[in-house]
């Protein structure tokens, strides 16, 4: 098509343009008050990679929690080889008083960053994040949020928080197409950069940019899936994070209420507290192995929902079961009561 009618809008627009309201629309989401810093990156891992990499020093040390997705648990495994530790605090469920003591009581005179999850992507169990990252500030301890599970659900507002990196996914509580994520900087302090190349600005200088977002958003961005993302936020905030985790929530509830007077089905939680969870509940039936179950019901019953570790064996560890991994059940806005009701009558059949 040869467009000419450029006197009532002009079109295409620029990408950069694009890229602007992208960047503004989720930095407003998430109360970011700079939208260039929001960094866009290809998902959550490369955000997390950023941050954990570009922070620490040989000699540090690194404070995660017994809930952190591998996405976490490699990386900080990965730099004890360049001379850098890191240890994990416990987590107790509904008790996020104990949950403060344990992080407190494994800070070390070398920590120099800690960072914890919004929520367990197994087990639904959420963290006291922002209290984890004021008590880290009175170290001086940086701070970082995997936000992968806790993003459109659980509120942000970086203008008023301790958190220094907020990292998100956005295939998942935002609506957003795989292949998406980004990095929210909320500090003065920049990791290095991850990865270096072209960015479009500055390319007569051989050395990396060092403002951002430019200093990590090397090579051609994914402008698809940023329009993507940012359509994704749009569509969570017009129904209401809030609403939506209400809705989701109540449906995990009558779920466990369900699952729970079946002697041979194992829970591993509480009862979803709204105000210590997120809609994300792991069981297991009585002498039947996980996948074997999750391969029923996608065969047989035409449901969907995933087995095995959940790429967190530290969680496993953590509820004992890392040799059977769990059933994980994960609802979302368009999931109905007749889906649940579905999912337990087969589970009784099997």
């Amino acid at each position: 098509m040869i467009y000419l009618d450029n006197g009532a809008t002009t079109f295409p627009k620029p990408q950069s343009v694009v890229n602007s309201c992208a960047r503004k629309n989720i930095a407003s989401f998430f109360g970011c008050s700079d939208p260039s810093r929001v960094v866009f990156t290809i998902n959550c891992t490369t955000a997390l990679n950023t941050v954990i990499k570009g922070l620490v020093s040989p000699g540090d040390h690194i404070l995660i929690s017994e809930y952190e997705h591998n996405a976490v648990l490699r990386p900080v495994e990965k730099l004890k080889e360049k001379g850098i530790s890191y240890s994990v605090a416990a987590v107790y469920e509904g008790d996020n008083d104990k949950t403060l003591n344990s992080f407190r009581e494994n800070i070390k005179p070398n920590t120099k960053l800690m960072i914890c999850t919004a929520a367990s992507n197994v087990f639904g169990i959420r963290l006291p994040f922002e209290r984890l990252c004021a008590l880290c500030h009175q170290y001086g301890i940086m701070t970082c949020v995997d936000a992968a599970q806790g993003a459109g659900l659980i509120p942000f507002n970086l203008s008023n928080s301790s958190i220094d990196f907020l990292c998100i996914a956005g295939h998942k509580g935002l609506y957003g197409p795989m292949g998406t994520g980004a990095m929210i900087v909320n500090c003065d302090k920049l990791p290095d950069s991850l990865v270096e190349g072209g960015t479009g600005s500055n390319s007569y200088d051989y050395k990396q940019p060092t403002a951002i977002p430019d200093r990590y958003e090397s090579g051609t961005p994914n402008f698809p899936g940023i329009i993507g993302l940012s359509s994704g936020v749009s569509f969570a905030r017009s129904l209401d994070p809030e609403k939506i985790y209400n809705k989701e929530i109540k449906l995990i509830q009558y779920l466990y209420e369900r699952l729970s007077v079946n002697e041979r089905i194992i829970l591993y939680t509480n009862y979803p507290d709204k105000d210590y969870c997120v809609p994300v509940l792991s069981f297991n039936i009585k002498d039947y192995d996980s996948e074997y179950v999750t391969e029923i019901l996608n065969d047989k019953y035409s449901v969907a929902v995933r087995a095995g570790l959940h790429c967190a064996p530290l969680a496993h560890k953590a509820k004992g079961t890392l040799e059977s991994g769990t059933v994980r059940v994960v609802p979302s806005v368009f999931t109905t009561k007749d889906d649940i009701n579905r999912l337990v009558f087969a589970l009784n059949n099997i």
